[in-house]
């Protein structure tokens, strides 16, 4: 039996020893089979040879060298002893799912391999990201497989388990609860309305807890200005795709602003020409850096920072001079393409749209105003269906830290959040975090904020959990493993 070796036919012609193999076995390029040049002049000439014809001979004789050269190795493959009705092997499957992380939202569609993610791509039916994605969320799926990632719960730094870590968290809750201690949890934006509802219940068993919301990003002047003007502090909806005439100042909208995935498909309906619509949409971008949205804008200015209050305050002013309303009394700027800016704007009331991405209140408010001048709200902005992408409080967190640093914050949870690492006053907070009694965090991997933390308790993936969304009101999308 040692004798026996293992022998492969290249194909059924060389298995059945046809006349046509065994004439030209000694022939590494038979002369029969001659080239061709289909690209060439036509003139019948087959023994004619081009570049592309030594890449195709050289590419074929290489390969045929490494396939002499050594044998195909033989694999063993173990089959399903009970197959899943749902699994052939080599052959994908396709789940929709939703990608969570923050404030960013999409629908999408899962393609699998014997139950193992591999791609991740847009979801068509979503009336939200309308199929759009991001490089982002394409490359979410390589965090599924990173070694880092912690299997384990961890008790300062130590690897433990969840019995242990459940009783000793639930001991110590308990005890804080019952002598008054405050008690935080701290995240980033929340879309779930399940994990709304569990944290809830949590604050209805521990009356003293507080739930924190904070952004990386934060766009919480913007829902400010809009509580002050609506009585509502939410981000509304932006309808890119009915606006005629777009003036962004600062906010890359295609890039990283609020929601750009979806309003990037928006916006790109407004770009395409055809026979019903011959007219595409006109964009202003007014930044201080070269952006995703600067770069698709067609007129683009570039402005300092300092300088963006001034610009906002004089477009106002411009509008205003049309509308009949009273000027601001702001320095005078003399600014590229801002009054052709004002101009097409007015003329385009109704289908009008400016947007900012800054974070300073006064800024925010004075786009509201434009825009209701403009006759925005009710066309291209809709408050009434606002968007739940940021939830977060600048000025909860920055009360939080303020009690951390006072010593009166007993417990605290730190659910998916890493502020240590990613907001402002994040010194201030890792420097003060040792006077709270009981940490947690929810990390998977011990990052700036889990490291100081008593327990790690990691969260699963996205990919390997059931979840719920709801990145506007009455538009919900589900999560599964």
């Amino acid at each position: 039996m040692s004798n026996i070796k293992n022998f492969y036919w290249k194909g059924i012609e060389e298995l059945t020893n046809d006349i046509e193999v065994v004439k030209y076995a000694d022939k590494e390029f038979p002369d029969h089979l001659t080239i061709k040049d289909t690209f060439g002049d036509n003139s019948g000439d087959e023994t004619k040879s081009n570049r592309r014809d030594f890449l195709k001979l050289m590419g074929f004789s290489v390969a045929a060298v490494s396939l002499a050269a050594c044998d195909t190795p033989v694999k063993h493959a173990i089959p399903y002893i009970v197959q899943p009705e749902e699994i052939t092997p080599g052959v994908p499957n396709y789940y929709a799912s939703t990608y969570l992380d923050g404030s960013d939202y999409c629908s999408v569609l899962v393609k699998t391999r014997e139950g193992r993610p591999i791609f991740i791509e847009g979801n068509n039916f979503s009336n939200v990201t309308l199929g759009g994605t991001s490089a982002l969320v394409n490359a979410s799926i390589m965090s599924l497989y990173d070694i880092e990632r912690a299997k384990n719960p961890s008790v300062n730094g130590k690897d433990s388990t969840w019995v242990t870590v459940d009783k000793e968290i639930s001991d110590k809750l308990a005890q804080i609860a019952g002598s008054g201690g405050q008690i935080r949890i701290v995240s980033n934006t929340l879309m779930s309305p399940s994990t709304k509802k569990a944290i809830a219940e949590f604050v209805a068993k521990y009356p003293t807890t507080v739930h924190v919301t904070y952004d990386q990003v934060s766009a919480s002047a913007l829902t400010q200005a809009n509580k002050m003007k609506f009585g509502k502090a939410v981000v509304p909806s932006y309808k890119f795709e009915k606006a005629s005439v777009i003036a962004s100042f600062g906010a890359d909208f295609l890039g990283t602003w609020i929601s750009p995935i979806e309003y990037a498909r928006q916006f790109a309906r407004t770009r395409k020409v055809h026979r019903e619509k011959k007219e595409m949409s006109r964009l202003y971008s007014f930044e201080s850096i070269m952006s995703l949205t600067g770069a698709n804008a067609d007129y683009r200015t570039p402005i300092k920072p300092s300088q963006e209050g001034l610009v906002i305050g004089k477009l106002y002013n411009l509008i205003a001079a049309k509308a009949g309303r009273t000027a601001l009394s702001t320095t005078d700027i003399k600014i590229p393409y801002l009054d052709k800016c004002a101009e097409n704007l007015w003329s385009n009331k109704d289908k009008a749209l400016v947007i900012s991405g800054s974070n300073d209140l006064e800024l925010q408010v004075l786009v509201n105003e434009i825009n209701e001048m403009l006759g925005s709200y009710g066309n291209t902005i809709d408050m009434n269906t606002p968007s739940y992408q940021k939830q977060g409080d600048d000025g909860k967190m920055s009360t939080f830290i303020k009690e951390v640093e006072s010593g009166s914050v007993k417990a605290v949870i730190f659910y998916n959040a890493n502020p240590v690492y990613d907001h402002p006053q994040g010194a201030s907070l890792a420097k003060n975090l040792s006077k709270v009694e009981l940490k947690i965090s929810t990390a998977d991997r011990l990052h700036e904020t889990a490291s100081l933390c008593n327990y790690n308790c990691p969260d699963s993936h996205f990919l390997e959990s059931w979840n719920d969304a709801e990145p506007k009101r009455g538009y919900f999308s589900l999560g599964q493993p």
